[in-house]
């Protein structure tokens, strides 16, 4: 009997086991879908809002804590706030320069932190936009240019098509707030509105739009997840000073009217090979990289496209006339004048500071060590894969001119260093000292002149502009920097040495020698 009743309870007890073992592993795999799911929402938040921030008063902005490693803004001594502030009007010169990216335009909108988001900020007076979004895939793959970033040795007769970039459908992506199928982002008639070609062909910021996609949730694919804030940007005179000085305006304006928290990184959208103007945008930004070096799509919590440096004021300027004289922060400080600007000189501080260079320190040296005449000098170096290494005379007898001021200052009761303006075999950081300590600016037309938008506010321009060259470039920073500016126009590309130090000799006795 009790045999019986053991063996009964044995067999209770096998069919007991295989239904707790199932139970537990039950419980196990509800408790293993929980972590992922908890885990998923902890890894791909979405974005802070970008309003939710606060300006210090000087260009630095207070932000909620994170853990970001991206580099904090500066402390500018002509900083003005971007946002908050009421919208200039339009084709003023605080429009040009500063935020007329007045009118927001909402092309996807926020859905309570799901999804993703997309909007433009679209400026009336420069007939481009600003552009950011949310939970955005850029795929290499589908984007036709070279990998970028190579040795300018290594590419030489590289044709310049090879480098900007030529897009397929879905090359960019941004994940849509509820399922659905993929579609568009933008039609033609947002393009022509907000992002128009204005003559720029080919107009790579609005090819880039052309191709983006909304996909369904969970649709974006990534091989890897980008969690700051990352400009988008496409150059094209990649090379030369002027033109690199509108993109960095353009990518610092981008920054300031999305009100990022810190400095954002760089992805540069072309396939230019290395130049030595790449080290100015790593010190201007947190991190630069080529989009071919991704491995695969990659996502960004946050994408910010750049305008083209063709949109910039600094540019349009040349060819459209608007009144706008530069003036200090502190006199526009609670009470704007429309019609001047501090912007160009917070810019130039912004790529000071980027540096490191103490300016006090500088502006003290300055008027203890005599004063300095900078002449920069236009001399041969190899800038592109398509040039010949030769640079274009604009001052026939520039070294003549040169050696005879040089002479000349030696000669002076008071201490005047002339120094030897050779850019093209300085560092970024040199020339920047160098343009800081000069009294006196002295060159041909040439882009390296554009460092003016560097110069303290007490210094003196002297611009000898051949016949050929008569352009307004130096003329309208030196304006819009509220810089005193001589030209000397001549009747060909030779230089009386006379004229020269005449004008030279009157601009030095102004400052006391």
């Amino acid at each position: 009997m009790m045999a019986g009743r053991a063996h009964g309870h044995r067999n209770r007890l096998r069919r007991l086991i295989p239904r707790v073992l199932l139970l537990a592993f039950a419980l196990y795999a509800v408790s293993f879908a929980i972590y992922l799911l908890r885990q998923s929402h902890s890894h791909h938040p979405s974005p802070p809002d970008p309003t939710q921030r606060t300006d210090s008063g000087d260009g630095s902005v207070r932000a909620p804590p994170s853990s970001s490693s991206q580099k904090p803004w500066p402390r500018l001594p002509s900083f003005l706030p971007w946002v908050g502030a009421p919208a200039p009007p339009p084709h003023t010169c605080e429009a040009y320069f500063g935020n007329g990216f007045s009118r927001p335009v909402e092309v996807l909108p926020a859905r309570g932190g799901a999804g993703g988001w997309f909007r433009c900020h679209h400026s009336e007076t420069l007939g481009s936009s600003i552009c950011e979004g949310a939970r955005m895939r850029l795929d290499p793959a589908r984007i036709a240019m070279s990998r970028g970033g190579e040795p300018l040795e290594q590419v030489m007769g590289r044709g310049e098509e090879e480098e900007l970039p030529k897009y397929e459908p879905g090359a960019l992506q941004v994940e849509g707030p509820a399922a659905g199928r993929t579609a568009p982002l933008v039609d033609a008639g947002f393009l022509n509105a907000y992002v128009p070609t204005g003559g720029i062909v080919p107009h790579t910021m609005r090819a880039m739009l052309e191709s983006a996609r909304v996909v369904p949730p969970g649709e974006l694919h990534c091989s890897q997840w980008v969690e700051e804030p990352t400009l988008l940007v496409t150059r094209f005179e990649y090379a030369n000073l002027f033109h690199t000085i509108t993109d960095w305006y353009n990518a610092y304006v981008s920054s300031r009217v999305t009100n990022l928290p810190n400095r954002p990184n760089v992805v540069f959208v072309d396939g230019h090979c290395k130049a030595q103007l790449e080290q100015t945008w790593e010190a201007l930004f947190s991190s630069v990289t080529y989009a071919k070096n991704f491995s695969g799509p990659v996502c960004f919590r946050h994408a910010i496209l750049s305008p083209l440096g063709y949109e910039t004021a600094m540019f349009k300027g040349l060819s459209e006339s608007f009144s706008c004289e530069g003036a200090s922060a502190q006199s526009l400080q609670g009470k704007p004048d429309y019609e001047k600007t501090a912007r160009l000189s917070e810019f130039g501080e912004m790529i000071v500071a980027s540096f490191g260079l103490p300016q006090d320190d500088i502006m003290s040296s300055k008027k203890s060590n005599g004063l300095n005449v900078l002449f920069v000098r236009r001399e041969d170096y190899l800038a592109h894969p398509r040039h010949s290494g030769k640079v274009e005379s604009r001052l026939s007898n520039e070294r003549e001119v040169y050696d005879a001021i040089d002479k000349w200052a030696k000669g002076l009761k008071c201490k005047v260093n002339v120094i030897n303006g050779l850019f093209a075999h300085m560092n970024m950081k040199e020339q920047l000292r160098a343009i800081l300590e000069a009294s006196v600016v002295i060159g041909a037309h040439g882009a390296g002149l554009t460092h003016l938008v560097s110069a303290t506010p007490d210094t003196k321009v002297l611009e000898i502009i051949s016949s050929m060259y008569r352009r307004p470039h130096f003329a309208l920073i030196s304006q819009w920097k509220a810089l005193e500016y001589h030209p000397i126009n001549l009747p060909g590309s030779y230089a009386r040495i006379t004229d020269v130090i005449s004008e030279l000799s009157n601009i030095l006795t102004g400052l006391g020698c």
